[in-house]
């Protein structure tokens, strides 16, 4: 698959040629907003026992979306493909040069910058996941739990940092990059616009999302809040047991 990169001359469409083309593909937007909101959720319910297995839950999903959002980015979409547009530290510094400058470059898909960060996410996004399953399941020592907050803090002060780039880059360009996630639209020359949306992948995904949800919604347990912890639940009945001999 060939994949041709950009220069920043060529990322800035003329006035004549430009307008709004389609640049980013269903899936990508419903992984987007269904990851702010497992992240979103997992992060308000961390300190809850009374919402633990939601925690859970949210912090699997998001798992699960990363899990997606790699693969979709070896052959999904062009601007969906990290081969597209992950650039490197110098590509990102050139970027924020000419954001500051004056004269930002045009990107039609994810800037540098903007590149380095959502690769930033994914990897964080990984070890929050796999340290939180690693502390629930009472697996590879106490130092998960630390790890778990450790990953989960980066994360959110990366995100602070994500959207008050966004918000700038917003301005600066002139442009609504909030709202070009949920449309799927940007302005670009004619020939960046990407052919489809891939509405029915995106579809997949969110039933895959919501069948998830019942199906833990379905075996929550019904009790006190140390049997939605199986490592817990099961420490405890070993102890009765012994105590009973």
């Amino acid at each position: 698959m060939s994949v041709t990169f950009a220069s920043p001359a060529e990322s800035q469409p003329s006035a004549a040629t430009e307008r709004r083309i389609l640049v980013w593909d269903a899936p990508v937007r419903v992984f987007h907003w269904l990851t702010v909101l497992s992240f979103a959720g997992a992060w308000l319910t961390a300190e809850s026992e009374r919402w633990r297995l939601l925690h859970v839950t949210l912090g699997y999903t998001m798992a699960g979306l990363v899990v997606f959002r790699l693969l979709w980015g070896l052959v999904g979409t062009r601007h969906a493909r990290f081969a597209t547009f992950v650039r490197g530290p110098a590509a990102a510094g050139r970027y924020l040069r000419s954001l500051f400058g004056g004269e930002p470059e045009h990107h039609t898909g994810h800037n540098p910058a903007g590149a380095l960060a959502i690769v930033a996410l994914l990897t964080l996004a990984l070890g929050v996941s796999f340290t939180g399953w690693a502390h629930f399941n009472g697996v590879l020592g106490g130092w998960t739990e630390d790890a778990h907050e450790a990953f989960a803090n980066a994360m959110l002060a990366l995100v602070g940092l994500h959207v008050a780039a966004v918000l700038l880059a917003s301005r600066l360009h002139g442009e609504n990059l909030v709202a070009a996630m949920i449309s799927g639209h940007k302005r670009g020359a004619p020939q960046d616009a990407i052919r489809r949306a891939w509405t029915g992948v995106a579809m997949l995904m969110a039933v895959a999302v919501l069948a998830f949800w019942w199906q833990q919604w379905q075996a929550a347990p019904a009790g006190a809040a140390t049997a939605e912890r199986p490592h817990a639940a099961a420490r405890a009945g070993h102890d009765a047991d012994r105590d009973d001999d």
